[in-house]
């Protein structure tokens, strides 16, 4: 039988393709987009991380979500260092979400408040794509406008707390094998993990409509 990690991962392996393939993410990595996309992009990533991690203090205790809250992991911080290098002193004033950015962020908080296993589906979704996909936006990005490596404009995308990524990824599964709840729940948090890939490329596509290249 295998793994609840595995099996989120085979499951949801078709909706993680077709973020992936995305024409915006295609055309984003594949260096026929200017800045101002990657930092739109940044920006609506903002909305989604700070629904994630408002909700963290309040789960660190929850027998469902708390293994999963790991501070090496938070990512506002460094986001929010990359928005002023991107956008400069005054990004916050110009911040804006796309309509499909503002629904991810909302289901993310209505999970952090209401569902501990739809927030690990989220959870899951955004920080182990991170460690692995973010890694190639972050070389790409590095590239194509000159950001100095690991250096600011693509801090989001370095988990300077964390040695050995595959390591941690190793173990990070294995919380998800040991995840405390009945097979019914675990079948929920399966299909929250679909729809967190979904709403992440409805949003994919809502930047593909703003920086229409490929059309």
């Amino acid at each position: 039988m295998d793994s609840f990690s595995t099996l989120i991962r085979t499951a949801s392996h078709e909706q993680h393709t077709e973020a992936e393939t995305s024409t915006f993410m295609g055309d984003l990595l594949g260096g026929r987009l200017g800045v101002d996309a990657y930092a739109r992009y940044t920006e609506q990533l903002w909305f989604v991380y700070e629904a994630l991690e408002a909700g963290a203090g309040r789960l660190a205790s929850d027998p469902v979500a708390g293994p999963f809250i790991r501070p090496e992991l938070m990512r506002l911080a460094s986001l929010e260092r990359d928005l002023e290098h991107l956008r400069g002193a005054g990004w916050r004033a110009s911040l804006s979400a796309l309509p499909a950015t503002r629904a991810y962020a909302d289901r993310v908080r209505e999970c952090a408040e209401r569902w501990p296993g739809g927030y690990v589906a989220h959870h899951y979704t955004r920080y182990l794509g991170d460690l692995s996909g973010g890694q190639i936006i972050r070389g790409r990005a590095e590239r194509a406008w000159g950001f100095a490596r690991k250096g600011d404009g693509v801090r989001f995308y370095v988990f300077e707390e964390i040695a050995n990524p595959a390591a941690f990824k190793r173990e990070y599964r294995r919380t998800l094998d040991a995840i405390r709840v009945d097979d019914l729940e675990k079948q929920r948090v399966v299909a929250e993990c679909k729809k967190a890939f979904a709403l992440n490329t409805a949003v994919f596509r809502a930047l593909g409509e703003e920086f229409p290249l490929s059309a």
